[in-house]
């Protein structure tokens, strides 16, 4: 049996959400929170936009995109656009792991358009893209946290695109590049890539998506944290620092931190370098251990954020589904025990295996430690199931 390996990760935290914290990150980062204040007074306001400016600034958003803080996470930021803005053409909806399919079924069960086309793909691979019509909107997310898919490019989105893009990115941002001429809408939360608290999503708006706010009225009742304009016209002080509800401070002060710390690795293009080295230390021992394989079939679709892994061993995949999903529960509930690996199983609705975050906050000398961990665990799993497979 394999033997016990020597090395471990410094840093057991593999999560995807929320994911760990920045390199070095102390309760200490937070001793500057405004804590006790109103969040409209002038100094918490200066904070609020600083997360604002910073993330625009680190992202390479254009000049005249408008980004704001918003409620609910990544859920509420996606939710508003939905909301908000569909509703005045057909829309397409990509669906290809566990928060696509929610939007398909918000859109097409809840809002209940009549004109929704659902473009799925299962588990492992993309959607037919040639599907997407310029003419319609388009909802989708950029990289699939639950199955460790990502678009490798936006080529399917038309330049001379009638419709808007709606883009959940909220594991892609900071890790991938964004094509943001081909986007309209792009949302994303704290909690991810930079490793920030919950509770808080921002939402980047286009232009032409501005210009859709201002022209379309909704047929369904707004709730007050959805609304985005007032008399026709879309309210400023969103993407000034002026939220709608209560933030969180202390969570303001922490995405301060991380975007800090950004800045001091490199800002976008050190972070997606730390992801994508995280990937390829993980594609090396993918590439030599026979049990295991991507989740994503297609090389150029593997995340460097959410990596998701199958197994792939004979005696596994001879198992009916429940043995394959106690074994693969196991192999996780061994990397917990052993604090080497915390929350590293499959996304509930994924199929069985692990999902090991590879975002910029991970160092991959801990991925690299926790390598041999991953086939201690699988040795003895295996000789607790191969036997019920045969």
């Amino acid at each position: 049996m394999t033997a016990t390996p020597d090395t471990r990760p410094s840093n057991p935290r593999f999560s995807s959400g929320p994911c760990a914290k920045r390199p070095g990150w102390t309760l200490e980062a937070l001793s500057g929170a405004m804590l006790g204040r109103s969040h409209r007074a002038k100094d918490p306001k200066a904070k609020l936009l600083d997360v604002i400016e910073r993330s625009k600034a680190i992202l390479g958003m254009p000049a005249d995109w408008r980004l704001g803080i918003v409620p609910a996470s990544d859920t509420g930021a996606v939710e508003m656009a939905l909301w908000s803005l569909l509703g005045a053409r057909g829309v397409d909806i990509l669906a290809w792991e566990s928060f696509s399919k929610d939007w398909a079924t918000d859109i097409t069960k809840q809002l209940k358009l009549a004109d929704a086309k659902v473009i799925a793909a299962g588990y492992g691979k993309l959607p037919d893209l040639s599907q997407v019509s310029g003419d319609r909107d388009v909802v989708f997310v950029w990289n699939g946290t639950t199955s460790g898919v990502r678009l490798p490019d936006a080529d399917f989105i038309r330049d001379d695109r009638a419709g808007l893009a709606i883009c959940d990115a909220t594991s892609a941002a900071f890790a991938m590049e964004l094509p943001w001429h081909k986007l309209d809408v792009v949302t994303w939360s704290w909690q991810k890539v930079l490793g920030g608290e919950a509770a808080h999503g921002m939402l980047a708006l286009s232009p032409r998506a501005v210009a859709r706010l201002e022209s379309h009225k909704p047929a369904w009742p707004m709730p007050k944290i959805f609304r985005m304009t007032k008399d026709g016209k879309i309210n400023e002080g969103i993407f000034r620092g002026e939220t709608i509800n209560t933030p969180s401070m202390l969570c303001v002060e922490d995405a301060i931190d991380g975007l800090r710390w950004a800045e001091g690795v490199g800002g976008l293009k050190g972070l997606v370098a730390r992801s994508e080295a995280n990937l390829a230390a993980i594609a090396n021992w993918v590439a030599k251990t026979p049990w295991v394989d991507f989740l994503a079939e297609v090389p150029a679709t593997r995340s460097c954020t959410s990596i998701c892994l199958k197994i792939v061993a004979p005696w596994f995949m001879a198992l009916d589904a429940e043995g394959q999903a106690a074994a693969a529960k196991k192999l996780a509930a061994l990397l917990e025990k052993e604090g080497v690996a915390l929350d590293a199983a499959a996304y509930r609705d994924a199929p069985p295996g692990l999902r090991i975050w590879g975002g910029a906050t991970v160092e991959t000398a801990d991925l690299v430690a926790l390598l041999p961990w991953l086939d201690w665990a699988f040795a003895r799993v295996e000789a607790e199931f191969a036997k019920k497979a045969a």
